[in-house]
């Protein structure tokens, strides 16, 4: 029934369960509000949801599955609440429509709950695991109670047209964070959430990950608008089976905490390489480029994270390499308009600036930009470099900012910086 308060689970997931038995096909969701528990997908199933469908996740958290299932990119780490819908191992599976999936996030994101009551990790709204050809399209994706669209090891995945809707201040509710996928298409979204709108991940440190998918790889990213978040587009922190081969063009940015963010640190290992992003507007963005291998979330305490002395260079050294930014405008900048900081051991490799154009914002206030004990707080300022090879400017032009240009250290390569 559609009324919105008679538990629905079992008859859908009799419904998901017998098209797949049957060799696939689509359930339709009509019109009407659908009240139900996590959802289990089948191979050569969609969810089609018409306009007007909502299905609504139940409220009552003792009701809640607790399964086996990787997080962050590690495989069965630890038991978590069942995403709200899910599938593992599972082939050409779609979520498809105009209707809405709400996750009921307000009974999870309250402070007390989350340290008094919960003994797991919050379940995210829309999670496949080791999935191949998955399909996400058209449908408005809302009140996660984490993590909102998070495919983990799963080989070509299309996500086009999504609604991502969280409140501005819901804990860690990320938009679309696709960790240790192969061959990712994200478009046409629009993302406004709680955290960093889209994140691309590949576990952490010594994640145990299937042959073969361990890095997050052939990503493009395409015609999106991100508000709110703590970045718009994202890789790491979580990045030690390596990022690599990613597209990002023709996005809108408004009001995020950062623009293009990379964070990692040490211990991670890995490597995030071989970045192009180009075509981008940025609005009341705080510090459009952050650069970070010193980022300190998780780590309290950890004397390695923000030791400014060289370390032994081994696997658990993480690298930034060959990122590549051109055609963007920044308006309203607060902080910085870009902080580079990498380690004395493993410098930041060949950045390239090619037309860019940021003007800070008048009124700026001094801010935080880029999560680094090591990094005072700024306002206005232009360039901070620590530990950069190669870094080349070209039609860069800044307006408003004050002090140096760029304030350098350890900075090797430069060129095309003005004069002030």
């Amino acid at each position: 029934t559609g009324e919105g308060k008679t538990e629905c689970t079992g008859a859908i997931q009799k419904a998901i369960d017998d098209c797949g038995e049957a060799g696939g096909g689509t359930v339709l969701v009509p019109a009407g509000c659908y009240l139900t528990g996590p959802l289990i997908l089948r191979s050569h199933v969609w969810l089609h949801l018409e306009p007007g469908a909502t299905l609504r996740a139940i409220t009552d958290i003792a009701r809640w599955p607790v399964i086996p299932a990787p997080y962050a990119g590690k495989e069965h780490e630890r038991e978590v609440y069942q995403p709200f819908i899910y599938a593992e191992n599972a082939s050409d599976i779609g979520v498809t429509g105009a209707g809405t999936i709400d996750g009921s996030g307000h009974v999870w994101w309250p402070e007390q709950v989350r340290n008094e009551v919960l003994k797991n990790r919050r379940p995210r709204l829309i999670a496949p695991n080791g999935c191949t050809n998955v399909t996400l399209e058209g449908v408005t994706v809302t009140n996660s109670p984490e993590w909102t669209i998070n495919p983990v090891c799963c080989n070509n995945v299309r996500i086009s047209g999504l609604t991502v809707q969280n409140p501005y201040n819901s804990p860690n509710t990320d938009g679309i964070n696709p960790d240790s996928c192969r061959n990712v298409r994200i478009s046409d979204c629009y993302i406004d959430v709680g955290d960093d709108c889209i994140t691309i991940k590949s576990g952490i440190e010594d994640s145990t990950r299937p042959a073969g998918l361990s890095a997050c790889e052939n990503i493009s990213i395409t015609n999106c608008t991100m508000v709110h978040g703590h970045g718009a587009v994202v890789c790491g922190s979580e990045m030690s089976g390596d990022v690599r081969n990613v597209t990002i063009s023709n996005c809108v940015f408004q009001g995020t905490d950062r623009g293009l963010r990379f964070k990692s640190r040490r211990g991670r290992g890995g490597i995030i390489e071989n970045i192009r992003v180009s075509n981008i507007i940025m609005d009341k963005v705080n510090t459009p480029f952050a650069v970070n291998l010193f980022y300190f979330c998780d780590a309290f305490g950890e004397s390695r994270v923000v030791d400014k002395h060289a370390y032994p260079v081994d696997s658990s050294t993480p690298r930034i390499e060959r990122l590549h930014f051109s055609h963007i405008t920044a308006r309203d900048a607060q902080f910085a308009a870009g902080v580079f900081h990498g380690l004395p051991e493993m410098p930041i490799l060949d950045i390239t600036l090619h037309d860019i154009d940021v003007q800070m914002d008048p009124g700026a206030v001094e801010g935080e930009t880029i999560m680094a004990s090591t990094v005072a707080k700024m306002r206005k300022r232009a360039f901070f470099l620590r530990h950069v090879r190669g870094f080349d400017l070209q039609s860069v032009r800044i307006d408003g900012y004050d002090g140096h240009f760029v304030d350098d250290e350890d900075v090797e390569e430069m060129t095309g910086v003005p004069e002030k």
